[in-house]
């Protein structure tokens, strides 16, 4: 889980220092304020990660990626022809990463539950990029890997004072540059007698980006008919165009969501068809196979109690639009990472303020982590009544604003108070609305003097 976040030169950013990532952490803001920017960091990193090219240092996609960024000037913030990026997160591993010295197995050289990773990323001028220095630290001790200065050979180097680095005998052959942003190269491991446990934490780093999931605000149109034909979806798509493909493959292994002791188990399609009635969008949620074999499905609902069944085509389209949120949050793996970039486009909004309720629950009972760019008041009310309530707790959420001036964007944390009450509202936050109302009022009095009500 992500618990911290810099970088600089990126988009609209010039700079974000150590941005505090909760297990619940919403961005809000005036449209263009860097808001989205953020979840593409991560998106970039992220299919960086995944793909097959070593050779690219930063994967900024095309149509078919999460996320695409362009050229690098089009990343650079100011569109800088020779932009220096820095990439730095830290997070939390799933249990203890024990590094044992493989001179004596029972002697454990470093262990931690905490990671971070750095990186800084240069640029030519003609759109190549280059990796100048990569750091991971576990616990308190760091590892280097950076380049000389002036030249194209790399060094490696720790500040651990109980641990060096020993290189092989033989000639000591110069180290290569990086593999993408992130990996060191292999001639690393064979140059030296003990960098073996480096591989464990670019696995770490990549485990982690790995687990992030992202559902897009363009949300696919509902279908009168839904293929499946056994298939185990990775994530829900962009759109989340494989929502029902993962409520069917979570039926076929027969998975159950635990909510906690002394309450009964529930499928994902039934979690799912829970929040859409406590949602109070319909009554009755089910899929179903519209003839045995055919790998063809139709998603029934009822929209009110003793109402007559109909396809999801024929309710609201919040309906579609809500659905594929619920079940990434009971579909990811516990632990993952959720990027939700609007998830109130089309809904209600007393839908709006029930997301709030959905994603604290997944927190609760699934464990993932959730980030949201929104611009839903509605939404950040009712997560300001939960922590008044205790439901939320100041730890478990980040709350920020960003806005936009004349050196980039910039980020500010909302401070809440144990009523929830927003200490530090920012000017115009969602619109000036004592400005609405006193012209209303204004109006209502002219409107009376003239009829002589």
């Amino acid at each position: 889980m992500l618990t911290s976040l810099s970088l600089s030169n990126f988009k609209a950013w010039k700079s974000i220092h150590r941005m505090r990532v909760a297990p619940i952490t919403c961005l809000f803001g005036t449209n263009s304020s860097g808001k989205s920017s953020i979840l593409q960091f991560l998106l970039m990193l992220k299919q960086t990660a995944d793909s097959a090219d070593r050779a690219v240092v930063l994967q900024l996609g095309d149509e078919k990626s999460l996320v695409s960024l362009g050229t690098i000037t089009d990343v650079a913030f100011g569109r800088a022809k020779q932009p220096e990026l820095l990439v730095e997160v830290g997070w939390t591993l799933p249990s203890t990463l024990e590094i044992k010295d493989p001179e004596a197995e029972e002697k454990s050289l470093f262990e931690s539950k905490y990671m971070e990773f750095s990186s800084q990323i240069v640029a030519n001028g003609s759109g190549k990029l280059t990796t100048n220095r990569l750091t991971y630290v576990l616990g308190q001790d760091a590892f280097v890997f950076e380049r000389k200065d002036g030249k194209n050979e790399y060094v490696l180097s720790t500040n651990s004072s109980s641990f060096r680095f020993i290189r092989a005998i033989g000639r000591a052959w110069p180290l290569p540059a990086p593999v993408k942003f992130y990996g060191f190269p292999d001639e690393v491991r064979t140059y030296h007698q003990n960098a073996g446990f480096l591989s464990e934490l670019e696995l770490e780093f990549e485990r982690m980006l790995r687990s992030v999931y992202y559902l897009g605000p363009l949300r696919d149109y509902p279908r009168r008919e839904y293929t499946w034909a056994g298939g185990d979806p990775a994530d829900m798509g962009r759109r989340g165009e494989y929502a029902v493909a993962a409520i069917l493959a979570s039926r076929e292994r027969g998975d159950k969501i635990s909510r906690g002791k002394g309450k009964r188990k529930l499928s994902l399609e039934q979690y799912v068809a829970h929040w859409l009635k406590e949602l109070k969008l319909i009554e009755e949620f089910r899929v179903e196979e519209i003839k045995k074999g055919t790998n063809l499905y139709r998603v029934h609902v009822q929209k009110s109690p003793g109402g007559s069944e109909v396809l999801i085509t024929d309710v609201g389209f919040g309906v579609s639009q809500v659905l594929p949120v619920l079940v990434l949050c009971y579909y990811a793996p516990p632990g993952s990472t959720i990027l939700f970039e609007q998830p109130e486009i089309h809904l209600h909004p007393s839908v709006q303020s029930g997301l709030a309720d959905v994603f604290i629950d997944a927190m609760r009972v699934r464990g993932v982590q959730i980030i949201v760019e929104s611009h839903s008041e509605h939404f950040l009310r009712r997560l300001q009544r939960r922590i008044a309530e205790a439901e939320l707790l100041d730890q478990e959420a980040a709350l920020y604003f960003c806005d936009i001036g004349p050196d980039g964007s910039k980020l500010h944390q909302l401070d809440l108070d144990l009523y929830g009450n927003i200490t530090n509202w920012p000017t115009d936050f969602f619109g000036d609305e004592m400005q609405d109302i006193a012209a209303m009022s204004e109006a209502t009095m002219r409107r009376r003097g003239i009829t002589g009500a």
